[in-house]
């Protein structure tokens, strides 16, 4: 397991508790503008993103929106 699918699980683990969902972007084609970004959701319904990057997905958990 590589230290950025480390990262992303703790992330996922920080959402769950604040009840949100981490859901990363399902695109395949690296050439997107989405691919690799992720969005925070919580009942289906976006709360953050799309397109966030790892370190700002990380920022709204711990920090909350700004």
């Amino acid at each position: 397991m590589t230290a950025e699918q480390v990262r992303e699980n703790r992330l996922r683990r920080m959402a769950e508790r604040q009840g949100l969902q981490l859901v990363k972007s399902r695109r395949r084609d690296p050439r997107a503008l989405d691919f690799g970004t992720f969005t925070i959701t919580r009942g289906g319904a976006t709360v953050a993103g799309p397109g966030l990057s790892v370190d700002q997905a990380e920022d709204y958990l711990t920090n909350g929106p700004h």
